[in-house]
């Protein structure tokens, strides 16, 4: 469609947001949030969801669909697989395409690597954040090639200006801007009234104080420490409980820590959880020791629905918590420290109301997704040379 100013025939802005996504955490959630604003403003997005041929529907696709949000799915061989990569590129010509967004550094290396004469369409990515793999391991490499194909970029968003010293000293002085992730605090706020099911429904009803994790099962998330800690907490609190929400390569090295400390019946991993809202809104404190993090939208959800948070001094954190203002956080993420911040928030509830309230409305000022929308508009246009 099209609308006519002044005699000016005006065409919607046509963007394929690119992502192979394992589950439903902040790149994706943002994404969501991303488009469905860009619908509203008048934009023609679509979401590209890549799978390995034998995947059924994503987490982003279903939710994508349940939430009218335009998605194709779109299935190929997993690892650098240029072939496939090529074909996708030659269908968002097709259909007309004007800028590709990528979420991820599977398809900056694809497609960022191409010069744009030769790939024929404009780039961008989000860096959510940099997982620091080990060296010369697959993922080292990946990010190595990362960091060179975002040089060949229309432009880099990223999501905490702490993120800045991850980047190429050259690429600074391009198309970098910072915007925080956003949030649709009232769809969120809808979401967390739904009901829980088993194993979520028997295991609050049987601990009094629940802790709650969320994210990939990956090192930098921190979720051993946060086990660790737990168990020591446990000692005082005998009838709490923890639930570590996300899939991930680490799956089973938690799960025998969670055996050999003894804990099991009191520690719930239930995989991937499309009720994360619920399950917050019920939780009496969000526990982020993190590694590192960009700006986690988790973060945000827990702080939108009044949920104490405990979470590391990394990435864009501090920031959004106002060096403590609006939460505990963490000085580095050893057992004992997340212990007693942990405790902390138990005993001092005035303390813990004064927090929630300042972060509740510091998330509504400068994190809602229609602030964040309105950002990247104003960086597609300045990518593009596009009038405002």
């Amino acid at each position: 469609m099209s609308s006519r100013k002044s005699g000016v025939r005006e065409v919607k802005l046509k963007i394929l947001h690119l992502i192979d996504s394992g589950g439903l955490y902040g790149a994706e959630k943002m994404l969501l949030s991303l488009v469905k604003e860009q619908v509203t403003q008048g934009l023609s997005p679509m979401i590209l969801s890549v799978g390995d041929p034998l995947a059924g529907e994503k987490p982003i696709e279903t939710e994508a669909k349940k939430l009218g949000l335009p998605v194709t799915e779109w299935r190929m061989k997993s690892g650098l697989n240029v072939k496939a990569s090529w074909m996708i590129r030659n269908w968002a010509l097709a259909n007309n395409y004007q800028l590709l967004h990528s979420h991820g550094f599977k398809f900056n290396v694809l497609l960022g690597v191409l010069p744009e004469k030769v790939r024929g369409l404009p780039i961008i990515a989000t860096l959510h954040g940099y997982v620091h793999a080990r060296r010369f391991s697959k993922m080292w490499l990946y990010e190595f090639l990362d960091r060179f194909a975002i040089r060949r970029m229309r432009g880099v968003v990223l999501v905490s200006d702490a993120m800045k010293k991850e980047l190429p000293g050259r690429l600074l002085n391009g198309q970098v801007v910072t915007i925080p992730n956003g949030l649709d605090i009232s769809q969120l706020q809808k979401s967390s009234l739904g009901s829980l099911d088993e194993p979520f429904k028997s295991f609050l009803e049987n601990h009094d104080a629940v802790i709650l994790g969320v994210g990939r099962l990956s090192r930098e998330k921190g979720f051993d420490k946060l086990v660790s800690a737990f168990s020591e907490f446990k000692k005082k609190h005998p009838n709490s409980g923890l639930v570590i929400v996300g899939e991930g390569r680490l799956c089973h090295q938690l799960e025998a820590l969670i055996l050999d400390l003894g804990i099991q019946d009191d520690v719930l991993m239930p995989g991937y959880c499309d009720k994360v809202p619920a399950l917050l809104r019920q939780s009496r404190v969000l526990v982020m020791p993190s590694l590192t993090e960009g700006l986690p939208i988790t973060l945000l959800e827990a702080i939108s629905l009044r949920v104490p948070v405990v979470a590391s001094a990394v990435g864009e954190i501090p920031k959004v918590l106002g060096d403590g203002k609006g939460g505990e956080l963490l000085g580095d993420n050893e057992a004992d420290t997340i212990v007693k911040a942990i405790e902390r928030l138990m005993k001092d509830k005035e303390r813990v109301c004064c927090q929630v309230d300042w972060a509740y409305r510091t998330v509504v000022k400068d994190y809602s997704s229609e602030t964040m929308a309105a950002s990247y508009l104003k960086f597609y246009r300045k990518v593009l040379g596009t009038p405002s």
